[in-house]
């Protein structure tokens, strides 16, 4: 069975709601919306996972698939998507998805063992000191479950969008450098309750997706080398279990001048304060499933794809990053 999977972080999509969820039609926020339909139209995605989607409201009164499906309704009335979402952030920004229900079926299946769920602390040794810290994911990554029509299970799915390298206090160079290392760290652990839940799966001979905004990259940077991993590297995981590791659907990255390409976002180096080309959304799979294409729709580099040049304009108002599309073929 071949299908479209894509993820997108769309960027505070909480603000094209009204207060009661309903969708926002008039103003920057209804141009903003009509501008993120094309995009999704273009895509045509038979599942799309969602990176800053609306609230979910602890008591339910308010829910972020109830209003991607209001919304969907509203911006993109010719097609059907359904809406899936998981345990609520302290926070906003959620994680959620959209599917068409036509073509798949994505169940929220959540690890309910209280020493395993996402939405719980969680102990993890990040500095191979033999001494395990407590952490807590701050948005708890999205497990679902995607099956076909005939409710055939095809794979599951951890959508995750784990802790910012970014230092976004204002501090001086040491505390600078304090805060770095504690990120990361925390990103690490992240990715390793993660990678656990992956095995997990792995092991019963379940096909996995990992995909979201990881907020890192392939290789090591300079403070990564301090800990010889990545966070990327950790989801892909074990070289001694390779039958387990997961692969990109997107090419390996390269580093040039401007950053790393392909990129599906960028940021201003606190201290240089240069624009850098980043590759931090991405979609990872096991060797089940095999990717026939991947692309990152940024219409810098995809400057032959008509299809992406002709929604330019709304793929740069949207988001501050772009979406990563793939299609897959599940056995």
């Amino acid at each position: 069975m071949q299908l479209k999977i894509g993820v997108y972080n769309i960027a505070w999509m909480r603000d094209l709601f009204d207060s009661d969820g309903s969708p926002k039609t008039t103003g920057k926020e209804g141009d903003r919306s009509k501008h993120l339909a094309q995009i999704i139209q273009a895509i045509d995605p038979d599942f799309l996972g969602i990176v800053e989607g609306p609230n979910t409201l602890v008591n339910g009164t308010k829910t972020a698939s109830a209003q991607l499906e209001a919304w969907t309704q509203e911006f993109i009335p010719d097609k059907v998507f359904k809406g899936v979402h998981g345990f609520p952030s302290p926070g906003q920004q959620e994680l959620c998805a959209i599917y068409k229900p036509d073509k798949v079926q994505a169940v929220f299946t959540p690890e309910t063992a209280e020493d395993k769920r996402f939405d719980q602390p969680f102990l993890m040794d990040t500095t191979d000191r033999l001494i395990k810290e407590q952490y807590k994911h701050y948005r708890p990554p999205l497990e679902l479950s995607l099956l076909d029509t005939q409710n055939r299970f095809l794979t599951r799915i951890i959508i995750a969008h784990t802790k910012s390298k970014g230092i976004f206090d204002k501090v001086d160079f040491a505390r600078y450098e304090k805060l770095s290392q504690r990120d990361r760290l925390r990103l690490f652990a992240e990715c390793a309750h993660i990678r656990q839940r992956c095995d997990e799966y792995l092991e019963k001979n379940h096909p996995v997706i990992v995909m979201g905004d990881i907020n890192d990259g392939f290789e090591l940077d300079f403070y990564e080398n301090r800990f010889s991993k990545s966070a990327v590297e950790i989801l892909l995981g074990d070289l001694w279990k390779p039958e387990w590791i997961l692969k990109p659907v997107l090419p390996k990255p390269n580093l040039n001048a401007h950053g790393w390409t392909p990129n599906s976002s960028r940021f201003t180096d606190k201290i240089t304060k240069d624009q850098f080309n980043v590759l931090i959304d991405h979609i990872l799979v096991s060797r089940q499933i095999q990717v026939v294409e991947g692309k990152v729709w940024n219409p810098y580099l995809e400057k032959s794809d008509t299809v992406i040049q002709a929604i330019r304009s709304q793929l740069l108002d949207v988001s501050d990053h772009f979406p990563i599309v793939s299609t897959l073929n599940f056995p």
